[in-house]
This record gives structure tokens, sequence and C-alpha cells, in this order.
């Protein structure tokens, strides 16, 4: 606009004038198509954040309600390694290995290297009687997961 009163133009409606006034018109109508996907991405936004924070209550009341059963688990999980004699070494590998973690992702939280970890796997898969990972799962998890009578 200050180009347009800057330049002075003889006549009200020279190409000049014209060519401004398309540009801002142009400008005011992208400047209202982008405030109006940014309100439409803040209200998606807010949803998604809605159903985050559902989703997280949700998992914590179950939280709250399994975790009797959890530390029982846990304390029986623990027991069992006991009788099987596993080192507290290989009861940390082990109880990574049923979480599902593989030896790659144990070797990085545990500070070891994958070979190590591997070996300690072996040492528990052997100390427990077990044929390896799946089985050292399902020997703790099987009965929790299948289907019980009568459900659907």
């Amino acid at each position: 606009m200050t180009d347009v009163v800057l330049d002075a133009p003889e006549k009200i409606f020279s190409f000049h004038i014209l060519v401004e006034l398309v540009l801002i018109v142009s400008s005011l109508l992208a400047a209202l198509i982008l405030f109006r996907r940014i309100r439409l991405s803040q209200r998606e936004l807010d949803a998604v954040r809605q159903e985050l924070g559902h989703e997280n209550a949700e998992a914590r009341a179950w939280r709250r309600r399994a975790e009797h059963f959890i530390r029982g688990l846990a304390d029986e999980m623990d027991g069992q390694f006991d009788m099987w004699h596993l080192t507290p070494t290989e009861k940390e590998i082990a109880l990574f290995l049923v979480k599902g973690f593989s030896t790659k992702e144990i070797a990085h939280l545990t500070d070891r290297s994958e070979r190590t970890v591997r070996q300690h796997a072996i040492a528990v898969y052997g100390k427990a009687g077990l044929g390896g990972r799946a089985q050292l799962a399902a020997f703790f998890l099987e009965d929790l997961l299948s289907p019980t009578s009568g459900r659907t």
C-alpha cells in the first residue's frame, strides 16, 4: 500500500494499482486459509491429546487393579529363578527376555556386550532346561494368556 502512495499514480485504476490490489487480496486469502488450517490442526491436536489422556488414565487404572497380581507374578518368577539357581545377572537377563527385549536391546539397557548377553541367556536356558526365549516366556505366561472357558 505504501508503494501505491509513494508512486502517486496519475490514474486511480492504473495497472500498477490493480496488481497491488491483487497481491493484497491474495495475501489476505492465503493468510485466512493458513489461519483456518492452523485452527483445524489445533482442534485435531486437542482431540488427540484428550484421547491420549483417556488412554493413559485407562492404563493407569488397569495397572492399579492388576498391581497385586503383577507383584505376585514377579515374586513367583523370582522364586522360580532361585529354584533354577540363576545368578543375579542371569535373573536380570531372564526378565528382559521374558519381556520380549532383543539381545541387542538388553545389551544396551544393561551396558553389556551382545555376546555377554547371549552367553547369559544360554546359561538361563540351560539351567531352566528350556530350549530358548519362546519356551522361557511360555513357561511364565502360557497359563496367563490362554483363553478361559466360557469367555469369548
